[in-house]
Order: structure tokens, then C-alpha cells, then sequence
């Protein structure tokens, strides 16, 4: 169902209370290093100030689970927005209460403030209604551009919304919605899935969505080596989920009555010792001899996998191929991504693992959409409704 877009909104001499992540990395001394997040809320941001709205952001930093913790104060944030919007950021010294209404009630048009750390307050996590009445007491409209914490069912997130006369999605969510959605319910076809990482305990609800909406599957990582121990392969001392070897099996055989294309490793790269400089073999096929891990996709996999992803028209990608934050395994991880890059289609990457492998291989410019939550993005290609997003106004 469509939400209410923050386009559709007067906004003029408004007080916009508007949800943000800045859950950004700072280092020992409280400096931010990577605004990442920060720059991905101010399109957002400008349209409110241009519109002459006046804006109170609010956001968590870190888990400091209902305490004061002053390495998670908010200020280093304001201090890199009033850098980034060449405007001065004002900082309060909590997020509800008489002072923080006092000074929205002080606001001008235009005027910008940033509120301490949601989650000093433990009504936040728990999605306390009296917290949120306060919350909603500080505004005329509340945006969500917080897609990476939309699968929360926080106070600020999915119960602000209840006393609030319209809740809004930004730019960021928007575009969220409308690239995860599309390639749920109506891709280009053919639609590929790559789906690699660790385990498959984490991904069952994610390939049991996508099965049916799928050309082809393909299978990477760690995960990989659990789906070929369940047809009896060899996979060494590589990392296996031994109790889910039956589902592993159950996901295959659905595959192949929804008649989905289910690709698994065809050769490997395997080493004795999971170390950058250890001897690396590649296997002559999809088993892997005693002793050896697997770490990597094999080069015959490698061009099996590119053939697919050429002949794509939209692809989602959700974990890497392999351990590529060591560079001699890193290989089929970012081939995967050059050829994504390159390839006519509509490409969604999500994913922490999956992001972190594009920034690193400096491709994430040629992704059409590089999803900004990791376990929001999963959990709605999953097809689950995330409580956020659900919360805001139908058009």
C-alpha cells in the first residue's frame, strides 16, 4: 500500500519531527569517521529547510541500553551536519521534557535541531506509548528516513505515529520502498538472487521468498558448503551447519518444483588454515578433500555465476561469495561485483557483508541501489511488513 511521500506535504512554518540513523562509527576521541549515514538523510534534510519547515531530528547512537553514556552523546553528529548543511545545528541535552519544548517552541522557520540520544532512554527500545506521546508532543508531521532501523518496532520508529496526524516517508525511504518493492513484486525478468555469507540459518526466510519470484538462485560463501554436505558432498573442515542440513535439502526441493535455477559452487578455493598468507588451492570440482576449508568461490564457478549475472535484468545481492575481507580470497566477491557493475540491470545490494564488499571494491557508484539497511532490507525481501514503515500514513 502506498505511504504518504514527504513531497505530498505542506511543510511551511511546520515543526517536522523527523526520524534519522545517524548510528555512526566515532573514535576515541568522539570524532566522526565515516558520515555515510549522515550524508544518506540530506536530501531530506535540504527539502524541509528549503520548504521552510522548521526540522528536529532525532536519532539512537550505539547501545548504551537506558543510560547516559557521553561517548554516545550526539554532539559529534551536530558538529558533522552543521559542517555538511553550512548551518548550525543545535544540540539539546535530551530528547523529551520541559527544556527540549521550550526550545521547539523557540524555533523558526528554517531552524534546525538536533535531540540527544534516543536510546538514553529506555521507553525507546521497549516502545513505550507515554515516551512516544512526548515525542509526537514536539511536532506537526513525522518523517521516517531511517530505513536501517525500520524493522524496529521502537517508539520513535512504529508508535510516534499514533499521535501524530500524518507520518511521512523521506527521500531515503522512499527510495528503499521503491527499489525492494519493485524487485519483490514486479522485476524485470530474468531476476537473479545471489545469496552467499556464513549461514544459512540466516537467509531460510529470505530464499524461501524469493524461490518463487526467482529465475535463478545463486548460492555463495559458507552457506554454500552446508547445501552441498545435504547432497552428500565433500566440504572438508569447512564451516557447516550440520542441523540444518535438512532444511538445506527442503529449500532445494523447492526450488525445483517452483522450477528456480539453483546454482551451488562448482569448484573452490580452499586452504589448510584460514590465514591471508596460506597456500591456496582450487579444487578440481564442488568436493572439498579432508583437512581443507573452503574460502572462496573457484574460477570455473566464477565464470558459471558472471554468464547468469550478464543475462539479468534485475539482481539482488545478499551476502558475499567468500572471506574477501582477506584479499587472497576475495576474488570471486568482487568479480561477482565487477560484472554486476557493468551489466544493463536493475541491481540491489543489501546487506552489511554485501555493502561493505562493493564500497571496498569502489563499485557502489555503478549499483543502482545500495540498501542502507542491512537487516531492514533483509527482512523485506523476506516479505515480512517492517513495523516503520507499516506505521506511516496510506495515501
Amino acid at each position: 500500500m502506498a505511504k504518504l511521500f514527504i513531497e505530498d506535504l505542506d511543510l511551511n512554518n511546520k515543526k517536522i519531527l523527523m526520524r534519522v540513523d545517524f548510528n555512526v562509527p566515532l573514535d576515541s576521541s568522539c570524532n566522526v569517521t565515516d558520515d555515510t549515514r549522515i550524508k544518506a538523510a540530506l536530501r531530506s534534510i535540504e527539502y524541509i529547510l528549503e520548504n521552510n519547515g522548521k526540522l528536529i531530528l532525532m536519532s539512537h547512537l550505539g547501545r548504551p541500553k537506558g543510560k547516559v553514556v557521553d561517548s554516545m552523546k550526539m554532539d559529534p553528529i551536530a558538529k558533522r551536519l552543521s559542517e555538511l548543511i553550512n548551518k548550525n545545528v543545535k544540540k539539546l541535552d535530551d530528547c523529551v521534557g520541559v527544556e527540549v519544548e521550550k526550545e521547539v517552541a523557540a524555533m523558526q522557520s528554517g531552524d534546525v535541531i538536533l535531540l540527544e540520544n534516543l536510546r538514553f532512554h529506555a521507553e525507546e527500545k521497549s516502545g513505550d506509548e507515554d515516551f512516544a506521546k512526548k515525542l509526537a508532543g514536539l511536532c506537526d508531521i513525522y518523517i521516517n528516513d531511517a530505513f536501517g532501523t525500520s524493522h524496529r518496532a521502537d517508539a520513535s520508529m512504529a508508535v510516534v505515529n499514533r499521535f501524530v496526524s500524518q507520518s511521512a516517508a523521506g527521500y531515503l525511504l522512499q527510495k528503499e520502498i521503491d527499489y525492494l518493492g519493485k524487485a519483490v513484486e514486479a522485476p524485470a525478468k530474468p531476476f537473479t538472487a545471489i545469496i552467499g555469507g556464513a549461514k544459512v540459518s540466516s537467509k531460510i526466510s529470505v530464499l524461501e521468498n524469493l524461490i518463487e519470484k526467482v529465475d535463478t538462485i545463486l548460492i555463495g560463501g559458507a552457506m554454500s558448503y552446508t547445501f552441498l554436505k545435504a547432497l552428500g558432498k565433500g566440504v572438508g573442515k569447512s564451516l557447516v551447519e550440520d542441523d540444518k542440513l535438512d532444511i538445506a535439502r527442503q529449500i532445494m526441493d523447492k526450488a525445483k518444483s517452483s522450477d528456480t535455477a539453483f546454482l551451488l559452487p562448482s569448484d573452490h578455493i580452499v586452504v589448510s588454515e584460514v590465514k591471508e598468507d596460506a597456500e591456496a588451492i582450487t579444487t578440481d570440482d564442488e568436493n572439498i578433500s579432508d583437512g581443507l576449508i573452503g574460502v572462496d568461490i573457484g574460477p570455473i564457478t566464477i565464470e558459471k555465476y558472471k554468464a547468469v549475472v550478464k543475462d539479468s535484468k534485475t539482481v539482488v545481492w545478499n551476502g558475499p561469495m567468500g572471506i574477501f575481507e582477506m584479499s587472497p580470497f576475495a576474488k570471486g566477491t568482487f568479480t561477482i561485483g565487477e560484472i554486476l557493475a557493468i551489466t544493463d540491470c536493475v541491481s540491489i545490494v543489501g546487506g552489511g557483508d554485501s555493502v561493505a564488499a562493493v564500497n571496498k571494491a569502489g563499485i557502489s557508484s555503478k549499483i543502482s541501489h545500495v540498501s542502507t539497511g542491512g537487516g531492514a532490507s533483509l527482512e523485506f525481501l523476506e516479505g515480512k511488513e517492517l513495523p516503520g514503515i507499516a506505521a506511516l500514513t496510506d495515501k
